[in-house]
């Protein structure tokens, strides 16, 4: 790197370039990939100049958008320090790099006094860090663009075309959300940064919840909403009501939908979110008959039947109008490969956005392997990996064993999920369905036993319309067991109404 060229402290400092006229990759040799030293030392030294400068590009560009490696330790040792509120100047910044080999080419300490001497224009700094940001990322796709030559020249087995289209467009996804194509190490100092923020974030809240709500109380209370980046599985026997459960949480978000700028700056949902259902089971037709049979109070065997009044029609005319606004997408395409279900969800991140995906169910994913019990792993973990990558909470829904029945106490258990104990391991969350009425209502004993008979009576009637979802495994927070009301008819959950709240007035 020769546009600056050392300098001894006897000799005065050669002018740096204009900025008017910087280094665009038109002007480069072929084989050079773009960038512009000049934009970086116009930048760094309008930041050494005035650190508040700092605050206008952070947004704009990171370390790893230089080119030049010497400008990238400027700039952390800089930005590291004015988060600090300590002062990044020459000077300063002097006893953290004289031993910087690299530093020693450009003419030492020296250099960071040329870098602030020659700063032009302040006013023009985000100019020059969006510059800086463009001809990064023109690099970044140069390289992908090798990359996704050099693996489609070779021709191997394990390398299928479909694959690597995957793969591809999994890394432009990331270039275009980060920035980068991959993240690697981030430094103790970020991630403290940025837990202490998420932290902060919370405090100004006053204890209030930090998930999106379910729209269920006594759930959220229990699970604090759901969380970016979490995987929770929903599980339950046939017939407990899994997914009338995950649809009235999808609808709950999709319904409570308000978009505004959100507390770190940027726009997007500031109460519920953008929903995506992959409904490997049932059609989106069905799924829709679900979510109609919820808003409009008719119940869903009435709607497949087509046996409704007049009245009860237009009820359910006036619900679905009302829900056409309604940001909750569906996909019905039945076994689905997992790598097709995220290159699906990043894609509807991009074009509608995304901040709750529910997948119905689990066990109807594709994997690669022969073997089950891996392939169930590769899913599972292919689950949370797409929490991770798009930032949002997956709800997965999952299917027991078996041996649940067998059990005089029906109440699930972790070690009754089905085929792998991966999905126990790979989920942040694991939440069971569980309604005991469906049992009860099995043992139904003959009219002759009428004490028996009695009996029965009064467990149904302490157990009509009542639900559990038990809480397993929750990495961030308590287990326990939150009850809720179910409403058949209607395939709805409900937030239950507790004794003391059903009490009157002034009683104590």
């Amino acid at each position: 790197m020769n546009e600056l060229t050392p300098f001894d402290g006897d000799q005065p400092p050669a002018p740096m370039p204009e900025p008017d006229a910087p280094q665009q990759a038109s002007g480069m040799e072929a084989n050079e990939l773009p960038h512009s030293v000049e934009a970086e030392q116009q930048l760094l030294g309008a930041i050494l100049t005035n650190n508040d400068v700092y605050d206008r590009v952070a947004s704009i560009i990171d370390s790893s958008h230089f080119y030049d490696p010497v400008h990238t330790r400027i700039y952390e040792i800089a930005a590291a320090r004015i988060s600090k509120n300590a002062l990044a100047s020459p000077v300063t910044l002097k006893a953290f790099m004289e031993d910087d080999e690299g530093l020693k080419e450009l003419g030492g300490p020296a250099y960071l006094a040329k870098l602030a001497g020659a700063s032009i224009s302040v006013f023009a700094v985000r100019d020059y860090a969006q510059m800086i940001y463009d001809l990064a990322i023109r690099r970044e796709l140069i390289a992908l663009g090798q990359s996704i030559a050099d693996k489609a020249r070779r021709v191997d087995v394990s390398s299928e075309p479909k694959e690597q289209i995957v793969e591809a467009e999994q890394s432009l996804y990331q270039l275009a959300e980060q920035g980068q194509t991959e993240s690697g190490f981030k430094s103790f100092l970020k991630a403290v940064t940025e837990a202490v923020n998420v932290t902060n974030e919370a405090y100004q809240r006053g204890g209030g919840m930090a998930g999106i709500s379910t729209g269920l109380t006594d759930l959220d209370k229990q699970l604090g909403g759901l969380h970016p980046s979490d995987l929770l599985i929903l599980a339950g026997r046939p017939s407990m009501g899994k997914t009338s459960l995950a649809t009235n949480v999808a609808f709950n978000v999709a319904k409570a939908y308000k978009k505004g700028v959100k507390p770190d700056g940027t726009e997007g949902a500031v109460d519920g979110g953008v929903v995506g259902f992959f409904s490997l089971e049932m059609s989106a037709e069905q799924l829709a008959g679900r979510i109609l049979a919820e808003a409009s109070e008719i119940s869903s065997h009435k709607i497949r039947q087509g046996d409704m009044s007049e009245s009860e029609f237009r009820r359910f005319v006036q619900a679905a109008k009302d829900l056409e606004s309604c940001p909750l997408f569906i996909d019905d395409t039945p076994a689905l490969p997992i790598s097709q279900l995220a290159a699906r969800a990043r894609r509807l991140k991009r074009t509608h956005g995304l901040d709750l995906l529910v997948i119905d169910y689990l066990q109807l994913c594709r994997g690669m392997s022969d073997n089950r019990v891996n392939e169930i792993a590769e899913i599972s973990m292919g689950m949370k990996a797409i929490a991770k990558e798009l930032n949002i909470p997956v709800i997965a829904l999952s299917q027991l064993s078996r041996q649940v029945e067998s059990r005089d106490d029906k109440r699930p258990q972790l070690s009754d999920l089905r085929e792998s104990g991966s999905i126990e391991q790979d989920a942040d969350v694991v939440m069971f369905v569980f309604r005991e009425e469906y049992y009860k209502e099995r043992e139904k004993p003959g009219d002759h036993e009428l004490d028996k008979m009695e009996e029965w009576k009064a467990a149904m009637e302490r157990l009509h319309a009542k639900a559990e979802v038990i809480v397993g495994k929750q990495r961030h927070g308590p287990i326990g067991t939150v009850e809720l009301s179910f409403e058949a008819q209607f395939t709805r959950f409900g937030n239950l109404a507790k004794s003391w709240q059903q009490q009157p007035d002034g009683y104590e």
